[in-house]
This record gives structure tokens, C-alpha cells and sequence, in this order.
């Protein structure tokens, strides 16, 4: 009579098996470290741009030489900026230089290029992470056996196999691995959004310095012709003896100072057109670029202003140094889960050939095994670089908090800008036409030698200045609308291509 085998027997070690796979299952679901959620912004970021409110218009300029860059501009908060910003100031010729820039600016390409390399860095950790490691094995060899007591023989030896090695993610190191390989490529993908606005940006700002050198350049122009004109007419009255030899020099000393000032705009100009060649991914000798005056630009007359709360959502520098945060954080996670045991499963599987003299045997090899490693003593290498990932993580939150709040400081400047230099245009128009009714008045009197040369002088110096201002703050609308719009975030999220 034969007992059947105990049940006890067999159980206990399938029990033990069951109870390891459900912890090892159990582990693999969680894995140590913060889990990081997006930083909460104060509550003092609700809070208006600026400590002062503003007004919900500009004002407004008029004067002949104003044009449509004194529009009274409006304020519309909580609109979105189109994608396209740029074409809010109606230039045809600004949006095909954009265009072209786009396409062929080197840093934008290079900051593409980026992004792919993070995003196939990440490709290729993935699969290493995540995946079994199969590997095949084919060799062949020509090998010579020389046993005690018998005369050499030679044989050939094949072997064929396929070994496998996983190690289990109990801790969710692996995962978390991965966590900061995502968090990088999110980090380029804005530092990439951040290279797209920032060439549309200074585009247009370099397109508004060349309109507005070129409207210095004819004024100061226009001055010397004038100026020129002027001492022709008291050469003449030196040589009649109407005036002292005096007058003649104080006015060669206007001509001459107003052409010095000539070279310097010319340079200016032919700099910030390098600039906007060098932008478009031209080399400057190449032309074919757009000319830009103020005449050519239309200011915007609303203004497009985001929320304060959604501002954190907008800006790539910000979203950017989330994403480096949101790496630190997930650096720690790893850094903790190399403190906790390895489990690495491995296994093979393949066929072995031995040819003797016509003979082929063949053998069939296999094995399958488990390995385990515990950190016992590293001179506590684990753990100081778990406190180094942690600080790098509180480096890379104060960093997040300076970006932040250096992103409301240029939103609230823009702001204060768009106010403050209209009013500045307002007062300068109304000093240009003043200045230059009062040159027209003086240059009648002083023909009927109703006042002194002097007088006449010091209205010419004062309508140059006069004129001179007026270029300079009808650019400064424009820079200003640009800088508002790119502080804002530039309207990235509304492009099909953006990041996400």
C-alpha cells in the first residue's frame, strides 16, 4: 500500500512563491521618493501685475508728424494672444521676414535639434528601463583536445543561444529614471518654445530700431539741409557787412555738429540691418531684406493681457523650469530607491554542437536564475547622494520661484511701459509742434530783424531736439507692444505645432 505524498509537502513552497510574486507585484506598483505635483503659485499672484491700477486706455497723441503710432490703446484682460502676434501690427513685409526667419535662423534649428536628441535620449533609456534585455549568441570554434593516454583529436564546437535578463523595479528607480527622462524632454520642448518667441521678438524689435534710425537719420537730414541753407544766406550778409564774422562761425559750428551726428545713425542703421540678416539666417551681404519705417507699422490698438493666474502656464522660461524641478524631483526618487535591494531574474535557452571525426552530438543547455544585491557598506556614498538630490531639488525650487517672479516683473513693466510712453509721445508731439511753430515764427522775425540771431539759434537747437525725441518715443510704442506680448508668453499654446 502506498501513502500518497503529504500535501503539506508541496504547499508551503508554493505558498512562500505566491506570497513573494503578490509583495513583488505589490512593490512594483509604487515606487519611493516625492511624487511631484506642479508648484502652487502664492496667493499674491492673483493679485493685479501691479501694486497701482491701470488704466483701461492709453492716451492718445495727435500732432502731423504722429501718425497712427499715437492710437489710444485698450487693455483687454483675460484675452488670450493669438498665435501669431506679430501680424497685429499689419506690416506684410515684418510677417515675411518672421517667416523666413523661422525657417532658416541656425539658433532655432539648433534648439530643435535639442528637443529630438531629448526626446530619442529618452527613446532609447526607455526600452533598456522597461523592457526584458533578450540577447542572441551564434559562435563556431576549431578546438584541440589532448587527453592523458591518447593521441590528440580535433573537433568543431557550435553553440546557439538566447539569454534573457529583467530587473525587477520593486522600488521604481527604473521609473523614476525614466520620470527625469520625461521631465527633459519637456524641459527642451519649452526651452525650445522660449528660442521660437525670443527670434519673433527680436525680430520685431530690430524691424522698430530700424524704422526708427531711419526716421532719426532723415530728420537729422532734413536739419542740415536746413542749417546749410541758412549759413549760405549769413555768408552772404557777412560779406555785405550785415553781421560779424561771429555769426557766420556759431552757425558753421551748428552745421558741423549736426553732421557728426550723421555717421553714427548711419552706422546704427547698417548694424541692426546685419542684425535683422543675421536673424533671418542671411549673411549680410546677401540683401534682398524688407526696408522698415514707422510709416510701414500699425500699433496695435488692443491689447490682448492674460490673467495673472494663468501666467505660469504661459511662460516657456517658467514652464521650462518646472520641468527642471520636476527632473530634481524625480532625481531624488532614484537616488532612494539605489538604497533598497536589486532583483535581477535571468534565464537562457540554446543548443550546443560538438563535430568529431563525422559524430554530432548535440546538447540542449538552459538555466534560469535569480540574483539579489543589497547595499551593506559604501561609506555612506548612498546616502550622501540622496541629501545632494535633495538639495539640488530645493536649488531647483528657489530657481522656479525667481522665474516666476522675474516673469511678473516683465509683464508688470511692460505694462507701465505701454502706459507711461504714451503719455510720453502725447507730451513729445505736443513739444515737437510747439518747437516747430516756434522756428517758423523766429525764422520770419529774424528775416525782418525782429530778434537776434541767437534767438533763431537756440529755436533750430530746440526743434531738432524736439523731432529727434518724437522718432525716439513712436518706437518706443511699438518695442513696448512687442515686449508686452512676448512677456505674456507670445501665444505659443494656440499654435497646432506647440508644446503641449
Amino acid at each position: 500500500m502506498h501513502s500518497k505524498p503529504h500535501s503539506n509537502r508541496i504547499r508551503p513552497p508554493l505558498r512562500r512563491a505566491a506570497a513573494g510574486l503578490a509583495v513583488a507585484l505589490a512593490l512594483a506598483g509604487c515606487a519611493v521618493g516625492p511624487d511631484f505635483k506642479t508648484p502652487a503659485l502664492p496667493k499674491a499672484a492673483d493679485a493685479p501685475y501691479t501694486a497701482a491700477p491701470l488704466a483701461e486706455r492709453t492716451v492718445s497723441a495727435a500732432g502731423d508728424r504722429v501718425g497712427q503710432s499715437g492710437a489710444s490703446q485698450r487693455l483687454i484682460n483675460g484675452q488670450d494672444l493669438p498665435a501669431e502676434w506679430w501680424k497685429l501690427f499689419r506690416s506684410d513685409a515684418l510677417d515675411q521676414l518672421i517667416r523666413a526667419a523661422l525657417e532658416r535662423n541656425p539658433t532655432l534649428e539648433a534648439a530643435q535639434a535639442s528637443l529630438r536628441q531629448a526626446e530619442e535620449s529618452y527613446n532609447a533609456a526607455s526600452g533598456n528601463l522597461r523592457d526584458p534585455a533578450v540577447n542572441g549568441q551564434l559562435g563556431g570554434s576549431r578546438q584541440r583536445a589532448i587527453l592523458s593516454g591518447s593521441t590528440p583529436s580535433e573537433f568543431n564546437l557550435y553553440n546557439a543561444s538566447v539569454s534573457v535578463s529583467y530587473t525587477l523595479d520593486l522600488f521604481g528607480g527604473s521609473r523614476r529614471q525614466l520620470e527625469g527622462l520625461t521631465a527633459a524632454v519637456d524641459y527642451q520642448r519649452f526651452q525650445t518654445e522660449g528660442a521660437y518667441q525670443t527670434l519673433i521678438s527680436n525680430v520685431v524689435t530690430a524691424a522698430v530700431q530700424e524704422a526708427a534710425l531711419r526716421g532719426q537719420l532723415q530728420a537729422t537730414r532734413e536739419l542740415l539741409q536746413a542749417q546749410e541753407a541758412q549759413l549760405a544766406i549769413i555768408r552772404k550778409q557777412v560779406e555785405l557787412g550785415a553781421h560779424p564774422r561771429a555769426v557766420e562761425l556759431t552757425q558753421g559750428t551748428l552745421v558741423a555738429q549736426t553732421r557728426a551726428q550723421i555717421p553714427p545713425l548711419e552706422k546704427a542703421l547698417d548694424q541692426t540691418r546685419h542684425q535683422l540678416a543675421a536673424l533671418a539666417g542671411r549673411f549680410p551681404g546677401e540683401g534682398g531684406l524688407p526696408e522698415f519705417r514707422l510709416e510701414s507699422l500699425n500699433l496695435p490698438t488692443e491689447l490682448p493681457v492674460s490673467l495673472p493666474s494663468e501666467l505660469a502656464r504661459q511662460r516657456p522660461d517658467i514652464r521650462a523650469s518646472e520641468a527642471l524641478l520636476h527632473q530634481a524631483s524625480a532625481n531624488v526618487g532614484v537616488a532612494t530607491a539605489n538604497q533598497y535591494p536589486q532583483i535581477t531574474l535571468s534565464g537562457s535557452y540554446g543548443d550546443q554542437h560538438t563535430v568529431l571525426k563525422g559524430v554530432d552530438v548535440g546538447n540542449t543547455l538552459w538555466n534560469i536564475g535569480a540574483g539579489l544585491t543589497q547595499p551593506i557598506f559604501n561609506g555612506g556614498a548612498l546616502s550622501a547622494k540622496r541629501r545632494a538630490a535633495e538639495a539640488a531639488y530645493q536649488q531647483a525650487e528657489a530657481q522656479y520661484r525667481a522665474t516666476v517672479l522675474k516673469a511678473f516683473q516683465n509683464v508688470a513693466d511692460s505694462l507701465r511701459a505701454i502706459e507711461t510712453d504714451a503719455a510720453a509721445l502725447k507730451a513729445q508731439a505736443e513739444a515737437e509742434t510747439q518747437a516747430r511753430e516756434s522756428l517758423e515764427v523766429n525764422t520770419r522775425q529774424y528775416k525782418l530783424g525782429g530778434i537776434s540771431y541767437l534767438a533763431l539759434l537756440d529755436a533750430q537747437r530746440s526743434y531738432q531736439q524736439a523731432r529727434i525725441g518724437l522718432i525716439q518715443a513712436q518706437a518706443a510704442r511699438y518695442a513696448d507692444t512687442a515686449a508686452l506680448f512676448l512677456a505674456l508668453g507670445g501665444g505659443w499654446w494656440h499654435r497646432p505645432a506647440a508644446a503641449g
